[in-house]
């Protein structure tokens, strides 16, 4: 008998879950973002970025589950390096990335890797957004959970669709959710956080900041988001930007309220924010 139990016991550790990757954990995310590996069976890069001194491109991957910064660093040998692509790992392949060179957002800054905390990050300068024309999602209900500080600029715009507008964040740092502009919560702290947002057009919005609901009973009303979004400006690249940082952004259209704490603990583990 004890055998057999040590067996059974070994095979459930075996299969059960990596508690380090979210996705395995939590499944369904309509689009992730980010610069660690949140998904244990995601084979693809992290980032696609391109050098300053002559504009070469390369896909950045993964060692040790996190950003491989030391051939990141190696590939953009002493100069800047901007993201042109960063990869979705939700196996949506809703990929964003950026053509235009003085509108991508940087990674690198003089042969080092830019971080927020302890952990890698890509920079926002009040000039850059990351765009996908893909329609992520017909869902009316978002749930977003993302990794982000946030220094001014004309707007901190950090996820703009064109139709179905879901801004997250806007100017003074306030989230802003509705089409029509009918709501706007009040403003988020600007430091380094981890935000979570639950916008319910049947129970209302309600903002997490750091584990903390500091926002609630908030009127939302939210038609489909469809057409180009974009992360860290507004949907046109044209308008207002986040001047600010953004290490992780994960979008669900389902409700996360019985796996918030659980995917924020995961969260918070990596990156140390509170």
């Amino acid at each position: 008998m004890s055998t057999i139990f040590n067996i059974s016991d070994k095979i459930k550790l075996e299969t059960s879950p990596d508690p380090f990757f979210l996705l395995d954990n939590y499944s369904g995310a309509a689009a992730a973002y980010s610069l660690r590996l949140l998904d244990s069976t995601y084979s693809g890069s992290a980032v696609r970025v391109r050098r300053a001194s002559d504009n070469a491109e390369q896909d950045i991957a993964f060692a040790n589950n996190e950003l491989d910064t030391a051939t990141l660093e190696t590939f953009a040998s002493g100069t800047n390096a901007f993201v042109t692509t960063w990869y979705d790992q939700s196996g949506n392949g809703f990929d964003i990335t950026q053509t235009t060179a003085f509108k991508q957002p940087k990674i690198v800054s003089i042969g080092s890797t830019i971080t927020d905390g302890t952990k890698p990050s890509v920079e926002f300068n009040n000039a850059q957004g990351l765009n996908t024309t893909a329609n992520i999602s017909n869902a009316s209900n978002y749930y977003p959970f993302y990794v982000r500080s946030v220094a001014g600029g004309s707007g901190a715009y950090i996820w703009d669709s064109e139709i179905g507008r879901v801004l997250i964040e806007r100017t003074n740092n306030s989230a802003y959710y509705d089409q029509t502009n009918s709501f706007e919560g009040s403003a988020l702290t600007s430091s380094y956080r981890l935000i979570h947002m639950e916008l319910n057009s049947t129970t209302g919005g309600k903002v997490y900041e750091n584990g903390v609901n500091t926002q609630s009973g908030l009127a939302y009303a939210q038609y489909p988001m469809s057409s180009q979004t974009a992360l860290g400006s507004r949907f046109d690249v044209d308008a207002s930007y986040l001047t600010g940082k953004i290490q992780e952004f994960i979008l669900y259209n389902t409700d996360q309220s019985s796996t918030r704490t659980g995917i924020e603990t995961n969260i918070n583990n990596f990156y140390s924010i509170y």
